[in-house]
């Protein structure tokens, strides 16, 4: 018996996380000696919460799961924007080859997306000021690194946990909780002794409202460090709230009063794109949780759309290879696979194709950039073409 309800990274190797029907078609298959080659797009129909764009994640993974399969793979690169009805990712071979992987692989995009979709917007609304995510308590601890992953290259600037962060060559980022303050039983002695104990090169940042005011514990705090207070975080709970931008202001007004002016003002607790939207112009920076560690997933399916060269696929779907080509302005085609474009129909500036080789027969071909490397790739697009929250 297992502790903990998780599968290993054997078991998905293995197709133990399939869907039973899966396993049933590849014994049928080979039962009745039908070995046919076919061609299959990942695509979405949809976006979660009428979303209009997505970030691309768990291209990685992917790779490393069909790696050494009799399979090709064609993949927009990890980190890039794409829109509904556009395949991401394209698989060609023998069907009872990779037919097993497709609920892992599903998975593993899906999630993935959903999670850096929901960081960019969120970095978005704070007008690219700094984001980290805080969120990984909300989810099970066994996918923690796979959400810190997909927050990081979806835009936030920095993650909280700590197995998460080291998987991708960061440093985990966080200030202190309340319990520290609770357990030594005095705000002040918790601030100083933080500082006096935790390694120099971590900003000394005071969470400030945990049994008194938020602007005066903020002034407490920085009569406490002076010039070793980078911030103070405001956590207010809900049931304390009223307006907490005022809460923002009043704190942001007594500390300059008071010559704190390079005291920042962190806030967290609860906040979303909409949120921070309200409160972007009065606050520094933002913790979030839950709204981009439990995202909603990015339904992609994934479904053949032809079979021994010839284009056939289900109801509702395209049959037939496809390609999706992006401008240099950020305008999206997608047409058939032996159509070249050489320029954008709509404005004529140059033309790249996205879908690009990841795996030939079984060999990752492709470069698996690093997570900081996608990150700025992120960030590029999402400034290049002005992407908007509506």
């Amino acid at each position: 018996m297992r502790d903990f309800y998780i599968a290993h990274e054997e078991d998905i190797k293995a197709g133990k996380t399939t869907d039973v029907y899966f396993i049933r078609t590849k014994k049928i298959l080979d039962a009745k000696g039908i070995h046919r080659k076919v061609f299959a797009d990942v695509t979405t129909t949809s976006l979660p919460n009428g979303w209009k764009w997505g970030v691309l994640a768990g291209i990685e993974e992917v790779a490393k799961l069909l790696e050494g399969l009799p399979v090709n793979v064609y993949a927009m690169r990890e980190g890039t924007i794409f829109h509904p009805y556009e395949p991401v990712l394209q698989i060609e071979g023998y069907y009872e080859e990779f037919g097993i992987y497709e609920t892992a692989l599903l998975g593993m995009l899906s999630q993935a997306s959903g999670i850096a979709t929901a960081a960019l917007r969120t970095k978005i609304a704070a007008d690219f000021k700094p984001v980290y995510s805080f969120g990984i308590r909300h989810m099970h601890p066994a996918i923690a690194p796979m959400i810190d992953r997909s927050a990081f290259i979806g835009g936030c600037d920095g993650v909280s946990g700590v197995l998460g962060a080291e998987m991708i060559g960061e440093k985990p980022v966080g200030t202190m909780p309340h319990a520290l303050i609770l357990t030594v039983g005095d705000q002040v002695k918790a601030w100083k002794y933080f500082d006096e104990v935790v390694e120099p090169e971590v900003p000394r940042t005071a969470l400030v409202d945990t049994l008194c005011d938020e602007k005066f514990e903020a002034l407490m705090a920085a009569e406490a460090l002076g010039e070793r207070l980078a911030a103070v975080r405001l956590d207010t709970p809900s049931s304390r709230r009223g307006s907490f931008r005022r809460i923002i202001e009043e704190v942001r007004w007594e500390l300059d009063l008071r010559g704190y002016e390079h005291v920042k003002i962190f806030v967290s607790g609860g906040l979303d794109e909409e949120k921070i939207r309200e409160i972007v112009d009065v606050a520094d920076a933002f913790g979030v949780g839950g709204s981009i560690a439990s995202a909603k997933p990015v339904d992609f399916s994934l479904d053949i759309v032809e079979v021994e060269g010839k284009p056939i696929t289900k109801r509702g779907k395209l049959s037939g290879r496809k390609q999706v080509y992006r401008c240099e302005n950020g305008h999206y085609h997608r047409v058939p696979a032996d159509k070249k474009l050489e320029k954008c129909p709509i404005c004529g500036a140059k033309v790249e194709p996205l879908l690009k080789p990841l795996i030939e027969n079984g060999e990752i071909v492709a470069e698996l950039p690093k997570a900081r490397e996608i990150r700025e790739y992120v960030l590029e697009q999402a400034k290049k073409f002005g992407l908007s929250l509506e």
